[in-house]
């Protein structure tokens, strides 16, 4: 099971983004953020709806210095076709990530070794390489990108005042943050 505070796992792995593919190592995303997003499979039902919605919301990720990609255990050719295919997935502005076999959603304890798939995962890791924020889905139930896009933001506002002041329920940046101490103790 995944624990806050664990690592970027280790691993190489092969993308497929922009006609190209690539290997990525994820440790180098480390000074980033980095953003996993799980889902169980390539020409399927819900998850061309999450990636649509995340890619439309990429560049609010990019603001926050954050790389997203998309990973499923389908192969990097699988992942062409569906994107050669599928007009949701056709202008996806992140990359894809095959996890053959799947390795890191094992790592990540989000894998379906009955069914060969993984979960529908979202892991937000901060620029120390350290996982700060994720949650997990029943295969049937579609994600809300922009409120990971929240986490993200909340997350990287708690970083940059160290701690000092913290995100209460449902903020939003530019709303009231919270100082902790004893004099808000029985007074929310």
């Amino acid at each position: 099971m995944p624990m806050i505070g664990q690592t970027i796992p280790e691993g190489t792995y092969q993308t497929y983004h922009r006609q190209d593919i690539q290997p990525v190592t994820l440790q180098s995303y480390r000074g980033r953020w980095l953003v996993l997003v799980f889902y169980p499979g390539d020409f399927t039902f819900i998850c061309p709806t999450e990636l649509e919605e995340l890619g439309s919301l990429y560049g609010e990720f990019q603001k926050l210095d954050a790389e997203v990609l998309g990973v499923s255990t389908d192969s990097v050719y699988v992942h062409k076709a569906w994107h050669d295919t599928s007009p949701a997935v056709k202008g996806l502005p992140f990359p894809l990530v095959a996890d053959s076999g799947g390795r890191l959603a094992q790592k990540l304890g989000v894998y379906l070794a009955q069914e060969g798939v993984a979960l529908r995962g979202s892991f937000i890791f901060d620029p120390d390489g350290k996982l700060c924020a994720y949650e997990v889905h029943n295969n049937s139930i579609g994600r809300n990108m922009e409120e990971l896009l929240r986490k993200l933001q909340a997350a990287a506002f708690v970083r940059e005042n160290g701690g000092v002041e913290v995100c209460p329920a449902g903020w939003k940046p530019g709303e009231r943050t919270l100082k902790p101490g004893l004099d808000l103790v029985g007074k929310i």
